[in-house]
């Protein structure tokens, strides 16, 4: 399959701005970060886009939506001149401000008025939002907290690689960890520690050099390199070999 050359040896910088922002103390444990993506293509280009744990709020083309926690990688396209301004939410801290189990929209895109109301900001900058988000804090819950940790324990230790592990650590049940993660992150333990363990995969890519592909499979946990390929392919939608050629 012929390939579009703006996807290959990271092309796309010259047609893609992104930036990113802390957000204030206050929203710190709440916000991961802000997003700003800017873009220019006079031919339209199908963006792939990878999944990660995080629930977004996000603006673009005069409209606001939350953006469910997606179980494998989408594909936008992008054309003309525009721009998207984001917010990504902690994994596991945006059940309070649904009020509902973050399952509920997983896969899903919804109305970001049916979440924070009517009254949304028009002005898309840090301080606006950050104004905004803060208006709408929810209380503490202290499961939440417990979810973010969670997720935070496997993105940091890479011997986390099954969820047996993961709930020895937490002290509980598998079942335990899976009904937690259901609530509060909106994906399952096992699909959060594959989609970490792959993210070793493209920092690789990233950094240059030869892979060897069997040996890296065995360091991520995988029996065989044909799981690991398997894994790879579900989430990215492409073999490792292909993908690595967009870097």
């Amino acid at each position: 399959m012929e390939r579009d050359v703006r996807e290959l040896r990271s092309a796309w910088t010259r047609y893609q701005r992104h930036t990113f922002h802390s957000p204030s103390p206050a929203l710190a444990p709440w916000v991961e970060r802000y997003w700003e993506a800017r873009w220019d293509y006079a031919e339209p280009y199908r963006q792939k886009i990878v999944p990660y744990p995080n629930v977004h709020l996000s603006f673009g083309g005069g409209r606001a939506y939350v953006n469910g926690v997606c179980s494998g990688y989408q594909i936008k396209v992008l054309e003309g001149r525009d721009h998207a301004f984001g917010v990504a939410f902690r994994p596991g801290r945006f059940r309070p401000f649904l009020g509902a189990s973050v399952s509920t929209i997983t896969d899903r895109v919804v109305p970001a008025t049916e979440v924070f109301g009517p009254d949304l900001p028009t002005t898309l900058d840090v301080p606006t939002v950050d104004a905004f988000l803060l208006r709408h804090l929810p209380d503490d819950d202290p499961r939440a907290s417990r979810a973010m940790a969670s997720v935070e324990m496997i993105a940091e230790d890479k011997a986390v690689t099954r969820v047996e592990h993961l709930a020895g650590e937490l002290g509980l049940s598998v079942r335990g960890v899976q009904r937690l993660f259901a609530e509060y992150v909106g994906i399952g333990p096992k699909w959060v520690i594959r989609r970490y363990r792959l993210h070793e995969v493209t920092a690789r890519m990233a950094a240059g050099g030869t892979i060897d592909w069997a040996a890296l499979a065995a360091d991520l946990g995988y029996a065989d390199q044909g799981h690991f390929i398997r894994d790879f392919k579900g989430m990215f939608g492409e073999r490792p070999t292909w993908y690595a050629q967009r870097y």
